[in-house]
């Protein structure tokens, strides 16, 4: 009995060992003509497209960059594969650095670069086998000034909406202002520094968010990122009564009495600012002039001037009974 169990064992370790001899022969095998399959596609000829960083260097200290320090080139080249696995896997390829000095000779304060000197740049750092075949970019511009700035407001652009009875009570800046660099002509014509459109709905607390500024060419923002923060407020609708009717364009010697002298005024607001208010924030007026160009029975009155984050402010009467008095 002992004699077949150490037969069996024979048996099997023979075959185990058998089968792991021709699978591990077969993984060798398989390798190698991977191997071979790898080196025959690598050696075939392709075109793959690659982005070029360009850098301006050497730039003088009287000299402020209002384009971009670091542009990307995008080209396509031609070459083994191989040697294009190596632009992109090993070492890669170097970025270009334009020299201010040597292709700036003018104080106008723009410069363009032809991407066929970029090329060239380009050139002295590829295989000798590799070709440049294609580009989607035609030139680099620059653009610069010597100093010339100013500051000007910041103000966000975009949809913000918060959730149903709730509105933007405040909003407000980190920093409120920046300093922009441009010719002076572009200078003249920037009076405020908008944010990347914002897109943002259905919030009711505070909203705080780090927003880009809009990009304009041959401009630069300093700094270039402001938080911008939407205080919100729960809408109320209100009134506030005894808000005096002010006499306008009234001739010396004369007095105007109106009857009613003060009215109510109705409103929407948000129920922290309504603590606030009170009736000298409303101005309400009648005008001289129009009583005695239209004469009537009564005159009319008009809400001219209510606080901010005050909205649909009407007057509960809108025509009075009035008397013009000599002094």
């Amino acid at each position: 009995m002992s004699d077949r169990r150490s037969l069996s064992r024979i048996v099997r370790h023979f075959l185990v060992g058998a089968i792991n001899g021709e699978f591990l022969i077969f993984l060798f095998f398989l390798a190698l003509s991977g191997v071979f399959w790898l080196l025959m596609t690598l050696n075939e000829t392709y075109e793959r497209e690659f982005k070029v960083p360009v850098r301006i260097v050497n730039v003088p200290e009287n000299v402020v960059l209002t384009s971009n320090e670091c542009d990307t080139v995008r080209v396509t080249l031609r070459d083994k594969g191989l040697v294009l696995v190596g632009y992109a896997y090993g070492e890669g390829i170097r970025p270009i650095n334009l020299n201010f000095k040597s292709y700036v000779k003018n104080t106008t304060g723009h410069s363009v670069i032809a991407m066929a000197e970029i090329n060239r740049l380009l050139y002295q750092q590829l295989s000798a086998s590799t070709k440049i075949v294609g580009t989607k970019t035609e030139k680099i511009e620059l653009f610069f000034n010597f100093g010339i700035s100013k500051k000007v407001p910041v103000k966000w652009s975009g949809r913000v909406v918060p959730e149903h009875l709730y509105f933007i009570a405040n909003v407000d800046y980190s920093p409120d202002s920046v300093t922009v660099y441009a010719s002076e002509e572009r200078l003249d014509s920037i009076l405020v520094a908008y944010t990347e459109q914002l897109n943002v709905s259905n919030f009711r607390d505070t909203l705080s968010l780090d927003c880009n500024l809009q990009k304009i060419k041959g401009v630069k923002f300093v700094p270039e990122k402001v938080r911008v923060r939407f205080m919100t407020d729960v809408l109320t609708e209100e009134s506030i009564d005894d808000v005096p009717v002010i006499g306008i364009n009234v001739p010396e010697g004369k007095t105007l009495r109106t009857f009613p002298s003060k009215v109510s005024v109705r409103f929407v607001t948000g129920v922290s600012q309504f603590r606030n208010l009170s009736r000298n924030d409303f101005l309400v007026e009648a005008d001289y002039h129009e009583i005695e160009t239209q004469p009537s029975e009564k005159c009319k009155i008009y809400l001219r001037s209510v606080p901010h984050g005050v909205t649909r402010a009407t007057l509960s009467v809108q025509e009075v009974d009035y008397l013009i008095e000599d002094e």
